[in-house]
């Protein structure tokens, strides 16, 4: 089993949109870098555990659980001429991007925020999250980062 984070603004999709879909479960869709893309495509596997991160907003930080519940497939805004995320350059026979489907599993007790990881970062090895200029949606997290988080959920913040 792996584990990532993956980032979204709240007022866009937040923890609480993906609670209130069918089944808590909804597609990842519009993700358009090619590195983001790649773990997508290449690494996620249904059953592996996600952060849900909120970012973007007055407090970003991991807010919540979900799991991949889907192989990846082709993402279909892609092809949507309507849709932000359409790609004229996209082959339907040969799609550029994928997206998987991720359930909410819980929200966590309270929101271990980007500061508070900063603050602690020795304790995180190379957390990609709390890297200088990293803007990528889709991070993979180490056991030990994963097991970092749910101890600090569980703490008062500082």
């Amino acid at each position: 089993m792996n584990y990532w984070l993956m980032k979204s603004e709240p007022d866009v999709f937040g923890i609480e949109h993906l609670k209130a879909c069918k089944d808590k479960t909804e597609p990842w869709d519009g993700i358009r870098n090619y590195q983001a893309r790649n773990f997508m495509r290449d690494e996620m596997k249904k059953g592996d555990k996600v952060f849900f991160y909120h970012s973007n907003c007055k407090i970003p930080g991991i807010v919540g659980i979900a799991k991949v519940v889907s192989k990846p497939y082709p993402d279909p805004t892609q092809f949507d001429a309507g849709s932000n995320y359409f790609d004229a350059k996209s082959d339907p026979d040969d799609p550029r991007w994928v997206l998987v489907d991720i359930q909410h599993v819980r929200d966590l007790k309270r929101t271990v925020s980007l500061t508070e990881m900063k603050a602690r970062a020795d304790e995180f090895g190379d957390f990609q999250l709390l890297a200088r200029g990293n803007r990528l949606s889709i991070l993979p997290v180490s056991k030990d980062q994963w097991d970092q988080v749910l101890k600090m959920e569980k703490e008062n913040p500082a």
